[in-house]
């Protein structure tokens, strides 16, 4: 029996033993990866699905999200029973490296040919006419057995190639020569009569009947290069269009890799790289900096990328140039912006310092350009102009800084920037690189149906485009808020003194939720939604060095929340010894401070609106016996959250939480002081009972204690810590907020 269950690819595509690509040789031969053993167990659809992740798994293939595949398969109708061919393609959306079978649209073949006939009845059709627009609207009613997925604009493409499989994708080689002013005559050169060129147009319908104009007057081609654009091939074997896919893109990268300019690409260097150390100093000293200079809207999560390659653009003499283009492959720019903010600076000749400088003159300049852009090209029924900030800052020496709405955002911009400087690469090696016209490049910006995909977006949820660290993400309070914030869609710095506890907080969250999609980042930055790293809040200088890695990872940081704490264990006669003390003030007052003050060297570059929260106690407030050193240290903390929300005004708002007895998870509960607390109390025990049932028998005894006689769970605490971040508190600052039951004891006073 064939598979035809719901699922990806990705883990039985073998690895493959190509070479990267390099400075002096970056134009690189893909490698066949389809094995029959697996492709012969699937369904006619998963093999599409099969074939799709084989094509996305490489992104100088095919970039995320972009491209797509179909297959025309026999299916049975649903009503009739009768045999029909259905059009299988990657739907709305899609992304082909990590599409499942739910991530394809089916439509009826017959239905979506008979479409042609309804277009061309309207009087105002034509490429960018309304009547073009408007057949978007008709797919859905060819949908076949209720499929949800909904189609992509580039159905036609498919539907009207007469051949079963179709490849789109969009391959670094074949793009740089789709982008070359010669394109034509070096395809020709390449490729003979073997493939055919198709000058640049809007995808869609007139795309789709364009397409199959062109293969009725070429018979025999095995694909076509769309001007500016990538590229699309057919086969009526699924496995043969794969092959061809294949030889297509290498036929393309042998082409230019004999005529590759290696180290005196783009020019040859102008300015020479930092060290790596030298820049992720640099880059940790203005990431915040540029990262509130961007977020002047909305707030964006940042991705660092300084590999070699990269960096060889950035610090060439064509880089000024060649940026001031932009990108032409519609998938980039619809993420990188019309063209990335370039930032002259020399960082053999200039200072840090005179690069703020030039970062917020570029900016300046970058967004009046973007007015003129939209300005100069835009309709009476245009969209309202967005964002006018950039996504992309290349800075010579340094890298590329890309910017999303979140990780996973931010990494495919940066993913797309890298595939466009191979696509400029290789333009400029054969001929010269052309970017789309700007109308052309604003008419896909501000396409009605690119608008109307932006709102069918669902709402944003309260915590995306927020980074925040959580110390003490190893166990209890601080691990379980670090899952709270990430479904609010949060970035996550987990920290922990233990290190080990920190990562696997981070890792087994990320094993649930996926790395996301986008395949870039240099170092600690190519993360996902969630780090874990080892931070001692008692040691500047691992507070200072873990900021800076968060800041790599993601460009900033938002908010703060200290769940971590230390309670001293009295000896058998009630007491403690100095250094006790000394730990207990480190952990609970120094420590908070510390992290504050770090913290706020990064909110006052950044400039915009965050919060600190501090995990005190009820002890604060509530003189006893036996626990001196634990009890002082807090209402020292509950003072320090109110001297730091002074401090830290207007922009940060700090506030503490107060918990009593949580004793769930709560790794500041070993059985030492669980015994301890219940002689303490009076309550019998035996030394021979597990730990669990001895943490129950006095969470129990301190529930009792309380007005509402319940024992506090973690999740309330959780989420008083997430209240106080959240916009809900936006006006609130300087206060400690109790969780405790209704002890009586502890109302403030």
């Amino acid at each position: 029996m064939q598979d035809n269950s719901e699922r990806n690819f990705l883990d039985v595509i073998k690895e493959g033993t190509q070479t990267e690509s390099t400075v002096s040789e970056y134009f690189r031969q893909v490698e066949n990866k389809w094995d029959d053993n697996i492709a012969d167990q699937l369904s006619l659809v998963n093999r599409l699905v099969y074939r799709s992740n084989l094509l996305g798994s490489d992104s100088y293939i095919n970039n995320t999200g972009g491209g797509n595949t179909s297959s025309k398969l026999v299916e049975k109708d649903p009503i009739s029973g009768e045999d029909v061919t259905v059009l299988w393609v990657k739907g709305s959306g899609g992304d082909l490296r990590t599409s499942k079978k739910g991530n394809f649209a089916s439509l009826y073949q017959d239905k979506l040919i008979s479409l042609q006939d309804i277009y061309h009845s309207f009087e105002n059709k034509g490429l960018k006419s309304p009547a073009e627009d408007s057949m978007v609207q008709m797919y859905p009613h060819c949908t076949y057995n209720l499929n949800p997925r909904a189609p992509s604009i580039d159905t036609p493409l498919h539907s009207f190639i007469p051949y079963k499989f179709v490849d789109h994708t969009h391959p670094v080689p074949v793009i740089a020569i789709a982008t070359a002013d010669n394109g034509p005559e070096i395809m020709q050169k390449i490729y003979g009569d073997d493939v055919a060129w198709v000058d640049w147009m809007r995808p869609g319908f007139e795309l789709g009947l364009k397409l199959r104009e062109t293969i009725k007057e070429n018979p025999g081609i095995k694909g076509i290069i769309l001007g500016g654009h990538g590229l699309i091939n057919w086969a009526d074997d699924d496995k043969e269009c794969y092959d061809i896919s294949l030889e297509l893109i290498n036929r393309a990268a042998a082409y230019l890799n004999k005529h590759e300019k290696g180290e005196q690409s783009f020019g040859g260097e102008k300015v020479q790289s930092l060290t790596e150390g030298e820049r992720r100093a640099v880059l940790a000293g203005i990431l915040s900096f540029i990262r509130g200079h961007v977020s002047g809207e909305t707030r964006f999560i940042g991705t660092v990328q300084d590999d070699d390659v990269t960096l060889q653009f950035i610090n060439s003499n064509d880089a000024a140039r060649l940026a001031e283009l932009g990108t032409s492959c519609p998938d980039h720019f619809l993420r990188t912006k019309i063209k990335p903010l370039y930032v002259d600076w020399n960082p053999q000749k200039e200072t840090p310092k005179e690069l703020r400088n030039k970062i917020i003159f570029g900016l300046n300049q970058y967004r009046n350009d973007y007015a003129d852009y939209y300005k100069n090209h835009s309709l009476k029924d245009s969209p309202a102009m967005r964002d006018p900030n950039p996504t992309v800052v290349l800075i010579p020496g340094l890298g590329m800084i890309a910017w999303g709405k979140n990780k996973s955002e931010s990494r495919v911009t940066a993913e797309f920037y890298n595939a466009a400087i191979g696509v400029m690469r290789g333009a400029e090696t054969v001929g010269s690189y052309t970017a789309l016209p700007k109308q052309e490049a604003y008419d896909i910006e501000y396409w009605a149906l690119e608008e109307a995909k932006l709102k069918r977006m669902p709402p944003e949820s309260e915590m995306s485009r927020k980074i925040v660290a959580v110390i003490g993400a190893g166990s209890g309070i601080g691990k379980a808020l670090v899952s709270r914030l990430l479904k609010e869609g949060a970035t996550v710095a987990a920290l922990d003194l233990n290190g080990e506890h920190a990562k696997e907080t981070a890792d087994s969250i990320l094993s649930r939720i996926g790395m996301g999609i986008g395949v870039a980042g240099s170092g600690i930055s190519g993360s996902g939604d969630i780090i874990g790293l080892e931070c001692n809040i008692t040691n500047r200088d691992s507070v200072r060095e873990v900021f800076k890695s968060i800041l790599l990872a993601y460009g900033g940081l938002d908010h703060v929340a200290i769940t971590a704490g230390f309670y001293p264990t009295p000896d058998e006669n009630g007491n403690f010894p100095d250094e006790a003390w000394d730990k207990t003030f480190a952990v609970n007052v120094k420590g908070n401070f510390i992290v504050a003050d770090e913290a706020s060297k990064i909110w006052k570059d950044q400039g915009l609106d965050g919060g600190l929260v501090i995990t005190t106690s009820v002890n604060a407030i509530v003189p006893k016996t036996g626990s001196f050193a634990y009890d002082t240290s807090k209402t020292a903390a509950n003072h320090l959250v109110r001297e730091l929300a002074i401090e830290l005004a207007p922009n940060i708002r700090v506030n503490g939480v107060a918990p009593a007895t949580l004793v769930e998870g709560s790794s500041m509960f070993p059985r030492e002081r669980v015994m301890a607390s219940l002689s303490k109390y009076g309550i019998e025990y035996s030394k021979d009972e597990n730990t669990d049932d001895l943490r129950d028998r006095l969470a129990e005894f301190y529930a009792n204690r309380t007005l509402t006689k319940k024992p506090i769970t973690l999740d309330q605490q959780t989420e008083a810590i997430y209240l106080l971040l959240s916009s809900r508190f936006e006006n609130t600052t300087g206060h400690i907020i109790p969780v405790d039951g209704g002890l009586t004891d502890a109302f403030m006073r």
